[in-house]
């Protein structure tokens, strides 16, 4: 085990995942455990959160489940309550909790962009809204918001929802990150580029013509380094904007997408 979050707690939600393997969020909650912080593993889908607390036991990490619909206040409440009560403080928040949808404005439904809205953008209003009061008495906690590449760059499928949701959270972050800094908390949001998922193999293989083998053969091909990155990247990224190695690391959007924000044309 490390030390890099020892004696830090940390809240992960999205912390389980869709599918087999290891999806951002997962690979995030293990990760903290790894380095020492005590993780509480929060997700809608209890039985996904229970196989990440079990990863995370199996190697000596503290972890707690809690199931939760962070589109709901009362639940982001609790689940922040049940933190508290585990543990007494609440040091890290992390949130990882996503959902995507191809349409442009005309053929998306209204009903559909207002769900994109709930679960990207109104759940890190939500979660924030109930961790800030705790970390401020602390004077100390950090956020970590999960973006997308997709929130600055427009993408070959037209995805006017999921952009739209995905810019606001760096909206949101980064007055989090001004309005808090004095209070001696830190807000930060990276942003994935293409990362190989289960999420991604469950919502994005019929873009690509239904074949999953070629779906991940033009997903590679479309990096600069010839290849997607995988949760762990994401987790390794999230983990220093966790750790006090980044105490002076405040307002930033961090890209981690092996350089195809770069590009002229993704």
């Amino acid at each position: 085990m490390g030390e890099r979050l020892k004696g830090k707690v940390a809240i992960v939600t999205g912390a389980g995942s869709v599918g087999p393997g290891m999806g951002n969020g997962k690979a995030s909650a293990v990760v903290y455990a790894r380095e020492g912080a005590r993780v509480l593993v929060a997700d809608v889908n209890l039985e996904a959160a229970e196989e990440t607390r079990c990863l995370i036991a199996d190697e000596g990490g503290e972890c707690l489940v809690f199931q939760v619909d962070v589109t709901r206040s009362d639940e982001c409440k609790a689940m922040v309550d049940a933190c508290l009560d585990a543990w007494g403080r609440l040091d890290i928040l992390h949130n990882n909790v996503g959902i995507t949808a191809s349409g442009g404005p005309v053929e998306f439904e209204e009903e559909a962009w207002d769900r994109m809205m709930n679960v990207n953008l109104k759940s890190m209003f939500l979660t924030a809204k109930h961790a800030l009061p705790h970390m401020e008495r602390q004077r100390s906690g950090a956020i970590v918001n999960i973006g997308s590449i997709n929130a600055v760059r427009a993408i070959p499928f037209p995805k006017a929802a999921y952009m739209a949701s995905k810019a606001a959270v760096i909206a949101l972050t980064q007055d989090i990150a001004i309005q808090y800094a004095a209070k001696g908390i830190r807000a930060n949001v990276i942003l994935p580029g293409l990362i190989k998922t289960p999420i991604v193999e469950k919502n994005n293989v019929k873009l690509y013509g239904g074949d999953l083998d070629d779906m991940w053969r033009k997903r590679d091909a479309m990096s600069p380094t010839g290849k997607q990155g995988e949760a762990w990247d994401i987790a390794y990224a999230a983990l220093y904007l966790a750790s006090d190695e980044a105490k002076y690391v405040n307002g930033v959007v961090l890209p981690v997408d092996g350089g195809i924000i770069n590009m002229i044309k993704m």
